[in-house]
């Protein structure tokens, strides 16, 4: 199964709503915050080009925030890059 990571913050709903969604389709993840981390916030930045949470990773694959991935989801596209 792939590696997923998500870069958060505590308080972003978004944020919640991706954990959630990932949660129901029973795949695990790596959770990054990067509340009051600048290094792993700087890291993000680097690896996605963005600056808001959360950002997504399916192995070394960026697919985008929330919104992103669960339009891939609607699509039908999000399964096949989780390996299900």
């Amino acid at each position: 199964m792939p590696q997923v990571t998500i870069y958060s913050t505590r308080i972003c709903p978004y944020c919640s709503r991706a954990r959630n969604l990932l949660k129901r389709k029973g795949v695990p993840f790596e959770e990054i915050s990067v509340d009051h981390d600048p290094e792993q916030m700087a890291i993000m930045v680097e690896r996605s080009r963005r600056y808001t949470v959360p950002q997504i990773f399916i192995d070394e694959l960026h697919i985008g925030g929330f919104d992103d991935m669960a339009l891939l989801d609607d699509r039908g596209e999000l399964d096949p890059l989780l390996g299900r």
